[in-house]
């Protein structure tokens, strides 16, 4: 009985760093109307958004807090252009996981992996 408890526990901590890390990599993003919006690419603490709109101020590099459900974005251009406060982890039925970002009011991007 203790070797299943233990099996069971180590197995356990041996996922939580897979599940922390699933934000991280190149996330294709489309607006609220289903358009093309940008790339988002997420690594460690940092981030870049390259907009698909020619000189929009959103796109750039900026810096991220990883959380158990997701992002949250700390300073950078979708932070201060966009108001964007976090990045959510949820589930898609075509890709199996996506981000949605969001403000205090809305959502406003979803971003599916690249």
């Amino acid at each position: 009985m203790r070797r299943i408890a233990l099996i069971s526990a180590l197995l356990a901590l041996a996922t939580t760093p897979a599940l922390a890390q699933q934000f991280q990599g190149n996330w294709s993003c489309r607006d609220g109307n289903a358009n093309r919006a940008g790339i988002l690419t997420i690594y460690g603490s940092v981030y870049g958004f390259a907009s698909t709109t020619y000189g929009d101020t959103s796109s750039g590099t900026g810096t991220i807090m990883g959380y158990q459900d997701g992002v949250g974005f700390s300073d950078g251009p979708l932070r201060a252009a966009r108001n964007v406060q976090a990045g959510r982890i949820i589930p898609d039925p075509n890709y199996g996981v996506a981000i949605q970002l969001e403000t205090t009011d809305a959502i406003i991007m979803l971003c599916t992996p690249r």
